[in-house]
């Protein structure tokens, strides 16, 4: 199959990349490189052998993405996971949030060819801060803690809407938990232009010296240990949820199809557990501060994983440690 992959050489994107093209499906990245950068395509080269057509195409630019769509009209599949994702960065700049990642999927479903499968990089942020753990989709959107959170609970409304007024349409989206760790070869992982927003790379960057100190964002929630619970799932596990994902839509035979599918491993890991096994794993010693708690996070979040194993015959199979230690083989070999 010929798949375009939109943010494509971002932290998730260009894992995907590389599981579609060691599956001998055909990729199209378009990427506007606003937390990315071209040496990841020499990166997805190395592993694959492959160096993978692309695009640097803004996705707000509806001109551009029309001659793209109309230069590329055999594209089977699309798995969109161009947009801004930081959820702290979000409370500072929301309007940039809104308008980058709802106009984004919005100009990508108007233009693109009809039929074709659609798979949309969601997030368990849509359920808010809920007392029900583990979170399943049955879970109404909550009240949204970040204007993150809020686009992608407009995004999959547009989805949804999308299905009811399309005769034609199969999607799926994918309602992340905290996606963490490397590709097993050390080539490539998470590696954000900016100042990580995300824990793990701030982690094994001030671990490798680059950084001084990580800050852990409040010791006084209502949990064991005052720190934030996560269901962390190593980058390789959700990558291969999405190379399920879409080939379930391309072999279903219906022509209407929607659902949204959590993908975490169901267990819940606070942050302070979560650098007690880092330095566990790595024999690395982490050195930490506490901060304020930090706008936009919630207490607690874990996934339940059950309808991801009954549609999608998808479960996870790397355990902490293999993330952890992905991570840090990644930090010590870019």
């Amino acid at each position: 199959m010929k798949i375009l992959v939109t943010g494509g050489l971002g932290y998730i994107g260009s894992h995907v990349s590389i599981d579609l093209i060691k599956q001998n499906h055909d990729i199209i990245i378009i990427d506007n490189l606003s937390n990315s950068t071209l040496s990841v395509l020499n990166q997805i080269e190395s592993i694959t052998k492959i160096k993978p057509n692309f695009q640097k195409i803004d996705l707000l630019n509806k001109i551009d993405l029309k001659s793209f769509f109309n230069n590329h009209n055999d594209i089977d599949g699309i798995i969109h996971f161009a947009a801004l994702k930081s959820v702290s960065q979000s409370t500072i700049e929301p309007l940039r949030y809104y308008e980058n990642n709802i106009l984004g999927i919005i100009n990508v479903l108007d233009l693109m060819p009809r039929g074709i499968p659609f798979v949309f990089s969601s997030s368990c942020t849509v359920y808010g801060s809920s007392d029900k753990q583990p979170m399943n989709e049955l879970l109404p959107f909550g009240i949204p803690e970040s204007p993150y959170g809020h686009t992608k609970q407009i995004c999959e409304k547009v989805i949804q809407e999308e299905y009811n007024t399309v005769s034609n349409f199969k999607a799926i989206s994918l309602r992340y938990f905290n996606p963490i760790g490397a590709h097993e070869s050390g080539l490539i992982g998470e590696n954000p232009t900016n100042i990580p927003e995300n824990i793990m790379p701030y982690l094994t960057q001030t671990v490798n010296g680059e950084r001084e100190v990580l800050t852990v964002f409040g010791d006084d929630y209502p949990t064991n240990d005052g720190s934030c619970i996560r269901d962390y799932i190593h980058i390789m596990d959700l990558s291969n949820a999405h190379i399920k994902a879409i080939e379930h839509l391309v072999n279903i035979k219906s022509k209407k199809f929607l659902e949204a599918i959590n993908v975490g491993t169901g267990n819940g890991v606070s942050v302070f557990e979560l650098i007690s096994s880092f330095e566990k794993t790595t024999g690395q010693k982490v050195p930490f501060k506490i901060g304020k708690r930090r706008p936009g996070d919630v207490v607690i979040s874990y996934a339940d994983t059950k309808k991801a194993f009954k549609l999608l015959k998808w479960k996870s199979k790397y355990s902490l440690s293999d993330a952890l230690s992905s991570a840090w083989n990644w930090e010590q070999n870019k």
